[in-house]
């Protein structure tokens, strides 16, 4: 569907023209792509990570005494409350850290949460933040620098290792915003859970949340439990007891030796493409985010 298609449908379902049965039919990146600004209510995640959407969202602002939000044409610096007061918290922290003034902040959520038009499949419910492994020399970047600056990569052997660019101040970031009682997860790649697992000398308990995804090489994935009180948001499952190294291990293992492909079954059915989210998809009250003013 068309940029111009979908802005006419989004009109159409706010000034009440087509139900929300007809546009809970569209792709709901494309109704959820199209807003440019919050709901007007009080801030509530409805759903979960990959299927949602926020009300009341606030705009984390472009620039602080400590961050940098990146990537502005995106229009991805939105959450909930919550993950706008821990990410300026991280980044007060980070520029506390020798070479580091503060934090680079990717995406967060849009103006009213939902799939994302590119990228994420998470990220719908304002809750989820991408923070960049750049460590920030300057935090007066223009808005042309910041669509064309390039985070780190912090990877070597397809993730299963750190590379030289790889501080213990990126350890300590991630430690901190781990032992942040609001954040339920950490996603990064492999090889750096491991390298934390093998430098922590003190308290390990933290390690609990920090766990091995595929890529999070260039930013790592900070995720926030629902807040209190948040009865339409749904928590992921806690993560598993113990500190994760040994899981951490296994992936490392399985990057340096693959296993060999699982035999295919010649009568088993052909894995279907993933179908697009539509807004039927997602919990009833989106279709009221889509509809507020």
């Amino acid at each position: 569907m068309g940029y111009a298609r979908t802005l006419t449908l989004t009109m159409a379902l706010l000034l009440g023209l087509v139900s929300a049965d007809e546009a809970g039919a569209q792709a709901a990146k494309q109704l959820f792509g199209a807003q440019k600004t919050a709901a007007a209510a009080q801030p509530a995640p409805f759903g979960g990570y990959a299927k949602g959407c926020i009300a009341g969202a606030v705009q984390l602002p472009e620039t602080g005494p400590t961050w940098q939000a990146m990537r502005l044409s995106r229009n991805r610096n939105w959450g909930h409350p919550d993950t706008v007061d821990f990410l300026m918290d991280l980044s007060a922290f980070a520029a506390r850290l020798p070479g580091w003034q503060g934090l680079y902040i990717g995406d967060i959520s849009q103006p009213r949460g939902g799939p994302m038009l590119t990228g994420h499949a998470s990220h719908q419910i304002g809750l989820d933040a991408d923070i960049w492994m750049l460590p920030p020399q300057r935090l007066n970047l223009s808005r042309n620098e910041r669509e064309n600056i390039s985070s780190i990569s912090l990877r070597r052997a397809e993730g299963a290792y750190v590379n030289s660019s790889w501080t213990r101040q990126h350890h300590e970031v991630i430690k901190a915003a781990a032992s942040d009682p609001r954040v339920a997860r950490i996603f990064v790649f492999p090889g750096a859970k491991v390298q934390m697992c093998k430098d922590e000398r003190g308290d390990r308990a933290y390690l609990r949340k920090i766990r091995p995804w595929y890529g999070h090489h260039y930013h790592f994935h900070v995720r926030l439990n629902c807040p209190r009180g948040a009865r339409g948001c749904l928590d992921q499952d806690t993560p598993p007891p113990g500190d994760g190294c040994d899981e951490a291990q296994g992936w490392v293992n399985n990057i340096l030796n693959p296993p060999p492909p699982a035999p295919r079954d010649p009568n088993a059915p052909k894995p279907q493409p993933r179908r697009e989210l539509t807004l039927a998809d997602l919990p009833d009250q989106c279709a009221a985010v889509l509809r507020s003013r």
